[in-house]
């Protein structure tokens, strides 16, 4: 994966980082808080030759004391010094687990001795300490001298007295946080690694990149209030969901260009993903672009253009299809505009021989001599086949994903099932894409003013062309869309 991975599994997942970071400072904080503080005294001793003789005795003597401090370094553990100090300060434990809070240490370049105290008392932790030099100045007094009564040849002497600490040694709770964070941060891109590796489904152009390289004719964000008003006319004008159709129509125009057939299929993978809205608000917005159209509700199993758009049902493509009305007679016009609507009429038995009859594809064509556009609202592809038998009797095929909605092998089985029917696919429309993050579309154009002259449909898409960051439109063969929003 490039850089540009790493970063959208980051912004995909960034409120699982950041609950993993919380948790791992959460720990590090009990961990920190929960520890009974430790305290560690220390004293320092130096040891020396009690000698007065050359400057070459001296040398030497120093070379004897350098050789000794370590013996005396592990004498400090040894009963021999602890268990003087566990009976003066009536400690009650034994030499062996005091043993276990002493450490005593020593630079091979020096002949200074460090004994290091952990307690959790500050006070009792610097009086061991003290206790222990002291112990250890006896005790080595008495192992170094030649006899009984004779004087010892080495000499230690405590330079650093041992006193109370302030602050405690353990836990360290800066360090406790650090190792919270810094673990937290691991376990959570792990985790954003393990959920973007596992989760197959199609949020945004990236993802549609790992299984196709068709067209992106535009996307449409995801709005609150298309469940209850999806349809074009009644959002804004200037709405960034009005201005997306805008898009996907200018595109859609410059894809089917060359083609003899006027007719387009809109489908999707599985239902949910939003088709029928979609082909609803293209063929809306063809009308508004001063083209005459007409939408053909081709979902003979689960119509619903004409609850969208408020027309009567029963009588419309299947009544044509059987013989029973002409399909004038059944276009009913819908808007200000030039367009028209044939709802699906009454749901037959056999919706895909329906569809696939040499009926269904007079009727395409008596429509393609009619209107400029005809935009035809299909079943999904995967639970029948009638997309797919329609789809042969078109001019192209626009397939719509639902952003979270569909995965990857469900879109890869729509695909080939358009590429086994020879189906000739425009491009694709994502819909529901989230308004914030890593998949959202960025448009990048300008609002115009009411008062100023509206630019004409080619302006406008010279004016999107020119501004886009996105993909080049300099083929219109429908390889290179130039789409004038991206994905973030």
């Amino acid at each position: 994966m490039e850089l540009n991975d790493y970063l959208r599994i980051l912004r995909r997942s960034w409120l699982l980082i950041t609950v993993c970071v919380g948790v791992g400072l959460l720990v590090g904080a009990v961990a920190s808080f929960a520890v009974r503080p430790v305290y560690t005294a220390q004293t320092k001793l130096f040891v020396a030759i009690q000698s007065s003789g050359s400057v070459q005795e001296l040398q030497q003597g120093d070379s004897f004391t350098q050789a000794r401090v370590q013996s005396y370094v592990e004498t400090v553990a040894e009963p021999l010094v602890l268990q003087p100090v566990v009976e003066s300060l009536d400690l009650g434990v034994t030499a062996a687990q005091l043993a276990k809070k002493v450490t005593a240490t020593a630079d091979p370049n020096t002949v200074i001795i460090t004994i290091a105290v952990d307690d959790t008392s500050p006070a009792q932790a610097a009086a061991i300490a003290q206790a222990t030099a002291e112990s250890l100045v006896q005790s080595v007094g008495g192992l170094e001298s030649p006899t009984e009564r004779g004087a010892s040849p080495v000499n230690l002497t405590v330079i650093t007295p041992a006193t109370a600490p302030s602050q405690p040694s353990a836990p360290n709770t800066w360090l406790n946080l650090a190792l919270g964070l810094l673990v937290g941060l691991g376990l959570g891109f792990g985790a954003a690694l393990l959920r973007t590796t596992l989760d197959t489904r199609v949020r945004g152009e990236a993802d549609l990149r790992r299984v196709s390289d068709a067209p992106l004719l535009g996307g449409i964000s995801f709005d609150t209030d298309a469940q209850a008003k999806p349809l074009l006319t009644q959002a804004p004008v200037q709405s960034p969901r009005s201005e997306s159709f805008r898009q996907l129509r200018t595109n859609l125009q410059f894809a089917h260009v060359g083609r003899e057939s006027k007719a387009v299929l809109v489908t999707s993978s599985l239902p949910g993903e939003g088709k029928s809205t979609t082909a609803a608000n293209l063929a809306i917005a063809i009308a508004q672009g001063g083209q005459s159209a007409v939408l053909v509700d081709a979902d003979l199993r689960r119509p619903r253009l004409d609850e969208y758009l408020g027309l009567e049902r029963n009588a419309g493509l299947t009544t044509a299809l059987v013989g029973r009305a002409e399909v004038e007679d059944l276009l009913q016009p819908w808007g200000p505009d030039e367009l028209y609507v044939l709802t699906a009429g009454q749901i037959p038995p056999n919706p895909s021989e329906l569809l696939g009859s040499d009926a269904m594809k007079q009727l395409i064509t008596g429509l393609e001599q009619k209107f400029d556009a005809v935009i035809i609202d299909a079943p999904p592809l995967l639970p029948v086949t009638d997309a797919a038998v329609l789809a042969q009797q078109v001019g192209g095929v626009v397939l719509v994903i639902g952003s979270s909605k569909v995965k990857l092998p469900d879109l890869q089985k729509s695909l080939g099932s358009l590429e086994m029917v020879n189906a000739d696919l425009l491009g694709v429309v994502i819909n529901l894409l989230p308004s914030k993050g890593p998949d959202a579309y960025a448009y990048a154009y300008g609002y115009y003013s009411y008062d100023s002259e509206a630019p004409s449909a080619m302006e406008d898409t010279h004016q999107i062309t020119r501004r886009s960051t996105g993909n080049s439109s300099s083929d219109i063969d429908g390889r290179v869309i130039g789409v004038s929003s991206q994905s973030a």
